[in-house]
């Protein structure tokens, strides 16, 4: 070690006549001194003189741009060291050092960061998915129903969504009855044409508006439906007449497909 530092003290003594060439000499002068002297210090390592393009340490370059700019962790990790020197033919001039992996660094970055977000995607799909109805639920939702197996003045009782339905084939009769029933009469007050699409058909949800028994179909005071639970009496348009019930027959959602052909659901 002394002895490095003795030929390094006399360095600049015998290269005194190369100061007559230049900067490019003198810079080169002060890298071998600092080679022979060992690893100094940032602030202590010899500068190079401005307009000089000879180039020092790539570590160096990396250090100042780190001090300077106060970089980020994300691009302290995108600055990569490297002794090769890079040219940009297009700019004409080179790269600076430590930048040569950037472009790598961003890749790796943006290609998390779309993973992540792919897999956020993917979760709320499921999700979702998860809480839609099942294809067999789904064909349960809708009942296509015959009407021509119904004979006038029957009453024919299906399932749809687990519950039953009542369908009744009214006569003639019966729907003039049924229209000739004044509002204040009722509790509930619905007018028949308001709960048949076609007078001649009138579909409703087979439980009592009370408790969900399932009413008497052709019973009661008045000949259309009575509950024995606790003595509801729905006339033959469903609508409740006497007994606890406090509302009609549910209409369920129907449409007539053909004439002799509905839909329920």
């Amino acid at each position: 070690m002394a002895l490095r530092r003795a030929v390094a003290s006399l360095l600049p003594k015998i290269a005194q006549p190369a100061a007559e060439l230049g900067p490019v000499a003198q810079h080169a002068a002060s890298c071998y001194s600092h080679f022979l002297t060992g690893p100094l210090d940032l602030a202590e390592r010899p500068q190079q003189p401005v307009g000089v393009s000879f180039r020092s340490f790539a570590a160096d370059a990396v250090a100042a741009v780190k001090e300077e700019t106060k970089l980020s962790p994300t691009n302290r990790l995108s600055m990569t060291p490297t002794h090769l020197i890079k040219y940009d033919e297009h700019h004409h001039k080179r790269f600076e050092p430590g930048t040569e992996g950037r472009p790598f660094a961003y890749f790796v970055l943006t290609g998390g960061r779309f993973l992540y977000a792919s897999a956020a995607r993917l979760a709320v799909l499921k999700i979702v998915l998860s809480l839609s109805a099942a294809a067999d639920t789904m064909a349960l939702s809708s009942l296509e129903v015959d009407l021509s197996a119904i004979d006038e003045g029957q009453t024919m009782t299906v399932k749809w969504r687990g519950k039953p339905v009542f369908i009744r084939h009214r006569t003639d009769a019966e729907v003039a009855q049924s229209a000739e029933v004044a509002l204040d009469e009722l509790r509930d007050k619905q007018t028949d044409a308001e709960r048949a699409l076609n007078p001649k058909y009138l579909v409703v949800v087979g439980i009592c508006t009370h408790l969900g028994c399932v009413p008497i179909s052709g019973a009661g005071n008045y000949q259309g439906w009575f509950c024995p639970c606790h003595g509801s009496h729905y006339d033959i348009s469903g609508r409740i007449r006497e007994g606890p019930a406090p509302y009609n027959l549910e209409v369920p959602e129907y449409r007539f497909v053909e004439d002799k052909k509905i839909v329920i659901g």
